[in-house]
């Protein structure tokens, strides 16, 4: 019962991130200018909301209580990006940057949950599933931020 309860807190944890990545990508789509990154935060935020739909099913599955909003932590995030997007001119390049720098952080928290021993397969495949996803995500706005600057 302590490996559920256990997986069903480190499923938590990545149902807030994601619950925070999807707020901040719609906070992006908001603040660019270019179309193109419009449709990208679009997408980016569509793609957040649905890896929120399949960790809360597991979560579910494993007898857990799924949170129901963001952190305090992805609320300060978005709030410096839209300090820093005001001193910037709403500059994609930055934004582009702490899309990155967002991303990154949560394959460290993927990395965390894929650590965990005798991990359920349904739970193993999701998780590594949606990592590759954001690393996906990571080399496009990489490549997005080349052409911006």
């Amino acid at each position: 019962m302590k490996d559920f309860e256990k997986i069903s807190n480190k499923l938590n944890e990545l149902l807030v991130k994601n619950y925070d990545a999807e707020k901040g990508y719609i906070h992006a789509m908001q603040n660019v200018d270019s179309d193109r990154l419009k449709a990208f935060f679009k997408e980016r935020s569509e793609e957040r909301s649905k890896f929120a739909m399949q960790l809360r099913t597991q979560i579910l599955t494993y007898g857990g209580e799924p949170k129901e909003s963001g952190s305090f932590a992805g609320m300060a995030h978005r709030n410096w990006m839209s300090l820093k997007s005001l001193f910037s001119s709403y500059d994609e390049e930055a934004i582009l940057e702490e899309t990155i720098k967002g991303e990154k952080a949560s394959l460290d928290d993927y990395n965390d949950v894929l650590s965990i021993s005798n991990l359920p397969t349904s739970v193993e495949t999701l998780v590594s599933s949606q990592k590759n996803s954001i690393w996906n995500v990571i080399n496009t706005a990489e490549k997005l931020e080349t052409m911006a600057s």
